[in-house]
């Protein structure tokens, strides 16, 4: 039997965003905003490979109020159009087109999951002066993610294949890495918002060729010189040695906060942990100033 949904994530999911959408270097970018008007401080969220913004949905009306917060659908995948080729610096102008679009009127933090850490990364190393903050949760900088690997081993996110009904598309939707306990009304939820209807069907709305060797290397957070916060999950990607690297590169100031019990998809099995660490991080950067890197 499923498990059903605590009054807590129905309550959030009633909490709907705002949808909206921008141009950016020619491409249509989607993307939703939650709470105040865009003078309050702003965090934006940024998916990982292959997802969507609709994996925030139970986790954004989570973020305390007085933070207006927005999430976008990158290139190639969601709502958003397709490209010719994908890259980090692209997805990161895509970041910084969503938030002049939304009027965020001071810079940022920046939350990405997975290869969203990736683009978080770029952004935050490409557009120093328009980003605050970057939380990166479990989003490794010294290998393939999962999606990345399975997309290149060929064993997932092959060309797309169309279902006949909305249901057998649903039937198949699986995450990469598979994780031993999510919640079933987290995965429905994200997996609805999965899928499109296509002549004869439905069909995954990503697109497959996002997926290449776009890791960014190491040295690049060395040029990331705002406040950084490094969330890995316990049965996740990001190993303590992984994050002690991490913590070495970023100048030994950024904290590696686990999340226990958690697989990669942090919030697809232990969203409260991630809001909590989260809210954490929120309150002790406002009310604390930034220690300088030792490199």
């Amino acid at each position: 039997m499923n498990e059903e949904a605590p009054p807590w994530y129905d309550h959030a999911l009633d909490d709907r965003p705002e949808h909206f959408e921008v141009e950016v270097q020619g491409a249509r970018i989607t993307y939703r905003c939650w709470g105040g008007p865009p003078e309050l401080p702003a965090i934006v969220l940024v998916h990982g490979g292959a997802a969507h913004a609709g994996w925030w949905d139970h986790i954004a009306p989570l973020i305390p109020d007085e933070y207006r917060v927005v999430a976008l659908d990158l290139s190639g995948h969601g709502d958003s159009d397709r490209r010719d080729d994908y890259t980090l610096s692209m997805w990161a102008a895509e970041v910084i087109g969503v938030i002049d679009d939304a009027g965020i009127s001071s810079p940022p933090i920046v939350i990405g999951h997975s290869m969203g850490g990736w683009v978080t990364i770029t952004t935050a190393a490409e557009h120093p002066d328009r980003v605050a903050g970057i939380v990166l949760i479990d989003s490794p900088v010294t290998e393939f993610t999962p999606e990345e690997a399975a997309a290149r081993d060929r064993t997932a996110f092959g060309p797309l294949r169309v279902y006949t009904t909305a249901a057998d598309a649903l039937a198949r939707f699986r995450t990469v890495p598979q994780q031993t306990h999510t919640l079933p009304y987290v995965i429905e939820h994200i997996a609805r918002g999965s899928i499109g209807s296509v002549e004869g069907g439905w069909t995954w709305k990503f697109d497959p060729n996002v997926f290449g060797n776009r890791t960014p290397a190491p040295e690049a957070l060395h040029k990331v010189h705002c406040r950084v916060a490094l969330f890995r999950a316990e049965n996740g990607l990001v190993t303590s040695d992984i994050g002690d690297q991490m913590y070495n590169l970023l100048g030994r100031v950024a904290p590696v906060i686990e999340i226990p019990l958690a697989g990669h998809h942090v919030m697809l099995d232990q969203p409260l942990l991630l809001v909590t660490g989260i809210r954490t991080i929120l309150a002790d950067w406002e009310h604390s100033s930034p220690q300088e890197r030792t490199d």
